[in-house]
Formats: structure tokens, sequence, C-alpha cells
């Protein structure tokens, strides 16, 4: 369990502060309403060794280093070694710094007898909650072993899916940034050459060749304003995709767009789908799981769903209306989610969910590129076609001219 500072007032409204062990914010927040204590805050607790040993700009562990991590414990766990010649082990031989910095504080915790769920929840921005909670799951049910592989399986399917979204969107992000970098290099250094061309000529110049000379000069008096512009409208954006609205608008746009909406939200819905089947498996409780999945697709608006089925399920529902009531999945796949709740075999019918999601996103990835080509070529072609009848239409009058003479 997970150590959590808190702030709240007694029955008699008296300021009360202290420290309490539980899974999770949601069950801290429990215990303490049951004690009589109204929280006001609950802070999950930071331990000191850990952030001594971290800098300014510390090591990121990606989704690579918990699989490693995951796999070596299972690994380790079922070769029947002890948790704490374990983690002993994996931290010597970290090829991270942070890692091994982690790892050797989630074992001086062991040593000072804690559970490796607690000292992992010390590390939030290491370990996610969800890894956690299948983590103290097998620690009380004596299946350590099958939380770390159900983990590792999890974590690798993650990844490739992962993998394949960044594959199919590095081709229509190449060819924006090679337009962007087009624009400013022919606005700022090849049309001023052709400008003053035909000014020496005293040329007549079409509408296009006008409108491109005025887009140059705009650039090559303004660049400055416009870089500050665009860096001022990223941290613009930034800042109200971080803030709670902004993030929840952001998300389900996301989910939305044109082209690539069906296939974001197919992947949240596989992610979510394998998540909650890892966590049932694990033996976590229904609405807990929810809760934790929640955090899991890292979408808020999703998110925002997903806690609306765990508020269902509360009060008295089944999950497959608490499913249907979000209208996130389809006719098929709520099918298959009722015959799960009726069999006993909802992980089970989760993970047929999540494969189900996880051939919809391969399909649609295979044929992103194919949808998305034609639409580059359009966009370049027309690119090409004003460049050229701007710049080339009065290079042709003028030689129609010379040659009149």
């Amino acid at each position: 369990m997970a150590e959590f500072d808190y702030r709240g007032r007694d029955a008699s409204g008296e300021l009360v502060t202290g420290a309490l062990e539980a899974n999770s914010e949601r069950a801290a927040a429990d215990t303490l309403i049951r004690r009589g204590v109204t929280p006001l805050t609950i802070v999950l607790r930071q331990e000191k060794s850990a952030k001594a040993g971290f800098s300014l700009f510390e090591e990121s562990i990606n989704l690579d280093d918990l699989i490693v991590f995951t796999r070596q414990m299972y690994s380790l766990t079922k070769a029947g070694i002890p948790i704490l010649r374990a983690i002993d082990g994996l931290a010597e031989n970290s090829p991270k710094k942070r890692m091994r910095a982690v790892l050797k504080d989630v074992g001086e915790q062991l040593e000072r007898g804690r559970e490796l769920s607690a000292a992992m929840a010390g590390h939030p921005k290491v370990f996610p909650r969800l890894l956690i909670a299948v983590v103290h799951v097998g620690e009380n049910t004596g299946q350590l072993e099958e939380a770390f592989e159900q983990l590792s399986e999890y974590l690798s399917k993650e990844q490739d899916t992962r993998k394949q979204v960044k594959s199919a969107l590095r081709y229509p992000m190449f060819i924006i940034s090679a337009l962007v970098i087009a624009m400013f290099i022919l606005n700022i250094w090849v049309i001023p050459t052709f400008a003053r061309m035909f000014e020496q000529f005293g040329a007549e110049l079409p509408l296009p060749t006008r409108i491109l000379i005025g887009t140059s000069d705009f650039f090559v008096s303004w660049w400055p304003a416009i870089i500050i512009a665009m860096v001022l409208g990223w941290i613009g954006f930034k800042r109200f995709t971080t803030s709670n609205d902004g993030r929840l608008i952001w998300d389900r746009w996301k989910t939305r767009m044109p082209v690539f909406g069906d296939l974001v939200k197919r992947s949240l819905l596989s992610r979510f789908s394998r998540s909650f089947a890892v966590m049932l498996r694990a033996g976590v409780p229904l609405t807990q799981s929810l809760h934790l999945v929640a955090d899991a697709v890292d979408n808020y608006w999703m998110a925002e769903r997903i806690e609306d089925m765990r508020r269902t399920i509360e009060r008295g529902e089944g999950l497959t209306r608490a499913a249907q009531g979000t209208q996130l999945f389809t006719p098929l796949v709520m099918q298959m989610i009722n015959v799960g709740e009726e069999t006993g075999r909802v992980d089970e019918l989760l993970n047929e969910v999540a494969d189900y999601y996880e051939r919809e996103v391969d399909y649609d990835l295979k044929s992103l590129t194919a949808r998305i080509e034609p639409i580059m070529l359009v966009i370049v072609a027309v690119m090409v076609a004003i460049m050229a009848l701007g710049i080339f239409t009065p290079m042709w009058d003028m030689m129609d001219a010379y040659k009149g003479r």
C-alpha cells in the first residue's frame, strides 16, 4: 500500500493532519470518512531519498524500461529468488541512473519491512498506478509471478500499438514539416529575387504574382514576429491542453478529428479493454479497476466515460448496462461484454474485445497511408501550381513582349 499525507476537519470542525496507508486516494478518503474526518487534501507521500537522487533534468523512464523491469521480475520470481535480492540485482545492473536510484530506494524500503507495491507507489512518475495495483494484488494472493507476467504482456502489446501509430503518422508529419520549411525558404529568399527582377523590367504583374510578392514582403518584414507568434501560440496551446477543461476538449476532439479520429478512439478502447482485463484477472475489485483504468487510458474524455461506468456500477447497475450508457462500444462488443458478465468470464471476453480493436487499429494503420497520400499530393500540387503560375506567368509575358519587338 502507498502512504498518503492528508489534511481534513473532524466532527467539531477542527483542522487535523496526518498520514495513513491505503491502496489509492479513494481508499484513503473512505478510511478518513469512517474515522469521522472530512478530507480536504490527500497527497501521495514522496520518498525523500528518491527525490534527493534526481536532478532538474532527470532521465525519463519509458515503456521499454518498464517492459524490461517486469520481464526480469517475472523471470526472477519464477526462479524462486527472494524479492529483495531480485530488486538489488536489478538496481546494480540497470543501464539508467534514475532507474538504479529508484530500485535502490525500493530495496531500502523492503529492508524496512514495507511491501513491494507500497515501495513502488512512492515513485508515481516511474511506476503507473495500474502496475502498482496489480503487484499489490499479486502480493496478497501469493501470485506475484503471474502478476509480473500479465504486466509484461500488457506493456508489450501497448508498446506495439504505440509503435504502429507513430509509424503511420511519420509520413504525413514529414510532408507537413517539409512544406512549412519550403514556404519559409521560398518567401524569404526565392520570391524576393524574382520580385527585384520583375521590378527592373517594369513588367505588369498578374494577380497571382502580386499576391505572392505581397506574401513574401510580409514574411521578410515580419518573420521575427511570425516566429514569436508561433512560439507563443504553441505555449498557449500547451497550457490550454494541460488545464482540466482544455485537456477534456482536446482529448474529445482527438477522437473525432477527420481521418485520424476513428483510429485514436479504437486505440483507446483497445487500451481500456486490455488494461481492464489485466486488473480483473489479477483480482482487483470491479469499481477500483475502472478507477485505475481511467488513468491508464491517458485521455481525459475517455476517462470521464469510464468514471461514469464506475458510478453507474456503484449505484447497483451491471457492467453491461454501465458500458451501454457510455455509447462507446459497438453492438458486437456490447454482446461480448454481456456474455462475459453472464458467464463470469469478463476478463477473457475483454481480452477478446481488445484483440478485436487491435485488429481494427492494425487494419486502419495499414490503410492510413493509402488514404493520406492523395491528400498530401493534392496539397503539394496546389502549392506548386500557385508558385509556378505566380513566378513563371510574368516571365512568359516578358518573353512574348521581347519577341514582339
